[in-house]
């Protein structure tokens, strides 16, 4: 997109694209269910072991598992029907979440990771479906903009969602964030079944799905390969994830020295602040970087600024005022996430962009998830203080960025 040609606007977009308007609708219902179930996750394992680990366990069975079931996801998108895999996804999770309300204990905790990872392997195919989709059913001027709403939407249902979610969890209880958010799937299947969604689909070749997608796998990763300016913003998120996935992690046990006694409500504001600083750095972004042959040095600039802000909060009591460089670092996340987003749809082909997408998703997840183990074993080692691990892993994504930034081609 060009100055000569500028993105639409975000009324524009919603009033005249019922399609985007109805994905978009179920997005914001389900990611504000979403982030209601998360909140209430975090505090109920918090609760029943005083673990860092067992807390570090819940945010791998949610990202890790992701990652290793994206590439089957990647095929899942490609071949079949987006708009049907999207609705299953949902159905699936709305009953899943429920198992939600059978732990209560302690020794039930393995069965809570279990539940997780089935919610999440659920889910893997939804956001690929989702992202692969918007290039079909908006135009190349709607596009920037469909994608600035779309991840400044999971930010601000991040800021709410979590907000609300921690005082949900204070005030009606653990079990009615449970039942919420199986509602939320069933909202969002309904608009996501009201949506027309053109696809280019592959054709299916002989053979069970599995043994299809580990044949086709591969020509995801080769296609990546062969096209590195495409190559290249799949690995953005990764970069920023790599110090970030421990520091997100952190927030969760810095919630309850915030705000003690009310456990739920430090973590549901600590994530707040971060869903309103990753909605802003897609809007600023959008505003100040017109030209897309900046976009890769900004991402790199993007994840330094983060890991400097953010060793400020290790330095900081742990009071309220934390809050500040949380919105600032991520802005730079939130701006990083949608730039490396509209450059990896714009530089993929259609029949290839699932499987892109699925990469994509893979790197970041396994990013994330060896820096939440990391961090969570040297916290239950006693190896870091939580202010310590703040500095420590804030200083592995400036490194991150600044490699970033020393490999762009010049």
């Amino acid at each position: 997109m060009t100055a000569a040609a500028p993105p639409a606007g975000y009324r524009e977009l919603l009033a005249g694209n019922a399609d985007f308007r109805r994905i978009w609708i179920g997005q914001v219902v389900s990611l504000l269910g979403d982030w209601f179930n998360t909140i209430a996750l975090y505090t109920l394992v918090d609760r029943l072991t005083g673990s860092p680990l067992a807390l570090g366990v819940v945010f791998l069975v949610k990202m890790l598992p992701l990652g290793l079931a994206s590439p089957l996801a990647g095929v899942v998108v490609d071949r079949w029907n987006r708009r049907r895999v999207m609705i299953a996804s949902d159905l699936v999770r709305a009953v899943v979440v429920l198992g939600f309300l059978a732990v209560d204990s302690a020794a039930e905790v393995p069965l809570l990771y279990l539940l997780v990872v089935a919610q999440v392997v659920a889910g893997s195919v939804f956001e690929p479906a989702r992202a692969a989709s918007l290039p079909n059913i908006t135009s190349p001027r709607e596009l920037v903009t469909a994608n600035a709403l779309s991840a400044a939407t999971w930010s601000a249902m991040l800021a709410l969602g979590a907000a609300v979610g921690g005082l949900a969890a204070e005030w009606l209880g653990l079990r009615a964030v449970f039942l919420i958010d199986s509602a939320t799937y069933l909202v969002s299947a309904f608009f996501v079944y009201r949506t027309t969604i053109p696809q280019d689909t592959e054709p299916a070749t002989p053979g069970s799905l599995v043994a299809t997608a580990m044949a086709r796998i591969g020509d995801g990763w080769r296609y990546l390969r062969r096209n590195p300016a495409a190559g290249r913003m799949a690995l953005a998120k990764a970069c920023w994830s790599l110090g970030g996935g421990a520091l997100v992690y952190m927030l969760a046990l810095l919630g309850e020295r915030v705000a003690p006694g009310a456990q739920a409500v430090g973590i549901g504001v600590l994530f707040a602040v971060r869903g309103l600083g990753t909605g802003l750095g897609p809007i600023l972004a959008r505003r100040l970087f017109l030209d897309p042959r900046r976009w890769p040095a900004v991402m790199g600039a993007t994840v330094v600024l983060s890991g400097v802000i953010y060793a400020t909060v290790g330095v900081l009591p742990p009071t309220w005022w934390v809050i500040v460089p949380i919105v600032v670092a991520h802005a730079g996340s939130g701006a990083n996430w949608v730039l490396s987003t509209i450059e990896l749809q714009r530089r993929t082909e259609d029949r290839f962009r699932g499987r892109a997408f699925a990469t994509d998703w893979l790197l970041v997840t396994l990013a994330d998830s060896a820096s939440i183990l990391a961090a969570s074993l040297l916290l239950e080692a006693g190896v870091l203080t939580l202010a310590q691990g703040f500095v420590a892993f804030a200083g592995l994504q400036v490194l991150c960025g600044v490699l970033w930034l020393a490999t762009l081609e010049r």
